[in-house]
């Protein structure tokens, strides 16, 4: 008989804690939500202004201050008008609905006749009435408010804890010293940072540059269909972008079905499902790819589970953070012997952004090339 595998106390023992250490820390997240959601979403607001900046003073000649004044103004316009366009457009567009429910009613009942028939079901088929009259509109329409309400609400307190993490940020450089007096565990800890930071404004640009290209055929597409509220739908399109899975799902099935209730026909529903889904395999299977290069390196089943844990764990705010909390932890524990073992596993290749003996290697000697097939 084969003796089993002798495992070293001490790695059972780290595994266990390291198990240990994941519930716990999950449990805390879970249950300090409406502290943390507001937080992360406003660390992630701090990083988009670090890379505006720095993006402007490249191309510019501002100094610092006026740089970070700019990208600061841009990115809090941009989430302000962001939480606008949905609000006031999602609001628009159910009070141009309850106007017009006399011609919604029967298309929907007209809709319902048609299906019976293709289907060729011998029962009459109950109206639209009958169907909202088994709903409790009343029920979904409180939900709704109240993610309304919650959703002003936490912008302001995202604004508040925006406004403490750039009055902190100046104290940042003298904390890292302090923290790190060796001068090489200081670099490699702002090596760390960098490559974290690289990661999530890599992802950033590139969901970006891909949603602004598919905002731009759709909203052609559906100029061309003569859908009502098109410019909220593209707006629409480009904010569930940033969403995995579920944001492709959502951009290329709600035009289709309200076009369905808008048009006597069913031609331009099937153009606009037929066009979007084109332009979304376009763009997840030869653009996306393409650019994504190593600020993605992310295996696709823990894209899906970590869309699954952080929506359960902080709801929308988590499906939109979900991807680049993903990468940020990959980046940390590829920096580490002890948990390098987990960056792999997070990966899309295998190959964490660290060699094999702890220490940190540009991003672009992760690309196919003679020294990193010698590793």
């Amino acid at each position: 008989m084969k003796s089993p595998i002798a495992v070293p106390t001490s790695t059972v023992a780290r595994n266990a804690l390291v198990a240990l250490a994941v519930v716990g820390v999950g449990a805390a997240v879970y249950w300090m939500a409406d502290i943390l959601t507001p937080l992360a979403m406003a660390i992630f607001l701090l990083i988009m202004i670090d890379g505006v900046k720095r993006w402007i003073e490249a191309r510019t000649r501002l100094p610092g201050h006026a740089a970070g004044t700019a990208a600061l103004l841009v990115v809090v316009l941009g989430f302000f008008v962001s939480i606008a366009i949905i609000v006031y457009g999602a609001r628009g567009f159910f009070d141009e609905t309850n106007g017009v429910v006399v011609r919604i009613g029967p298309r929907l009942d007209q809709i319902l006749v048609d299906v019976y028939a293709l289907l060729r079901l011998p029962a009459d088929p109950p109206t639209a009435s009958d169907l909202i009259a088994r709903v409790d509109v009343g029920s979904y329409l409180a939900v709704v408010a109240g993610q309304a309400q919650g959703v002003v609400g936490g912008a302001v307190f995202v604004m508040i804890y925006l406004g403490f993490l750039l009055a902190s940020q100046n104290g940042f450089r003298r904390k890292l010293v302090n923290m790190f007096p060796d001068r090489t565990a200081r670099a490699e800890a702002l090596e760390v940072f960098q490559r974290v930071r690289g990661g999530v404004e890599g992802y950033l640009w590139v969901q970006t540059v891909t949603g602004a290209m598919i905002c731009a055929a759709a909203w052609i597409l559906m100029r061309i269909v003569g859908l009502q509220n098109a410019e909220f739908w593209t707006f629409v399109i480009f904010i569930v972008g940033f969403i995995p899975v579920l944001g492709g799902a959502v951009a290329g099935l709600a035009p289709p079905l309200f076009a369905l209730v808008q048009f006597e026909s069913y031609w331009p529903a099937v153009i606009l499902l037929g066009g979007l889904q084109i332009i979304l395999f376009i763009s997840g299977n030869f653009i996306q790819p393409r650019m994504q290069g190593d600020n993605q390196n992310i295996d696709p089943v823990v894209v899906l589970l970590a869309l699954a844990f952080w929506g359960k764990v902080w709801g929308v705010v988590g499906m939109f953070l979900s991807t680049p909390l993903a990468v940020m932890a990959m980046a940390i524990l590829a920096e580490f012997k002890g948990s390098r073992w987990m960056a792999i596993l997070l990966s899309g290749d295998g190959e964490p952004y660290a060699t094999d003996d702890g220490s940190a290697k540009p991003k672009k000697a992760r690309v196919n090339s003679p020294q990193k097939k010698a590793d």
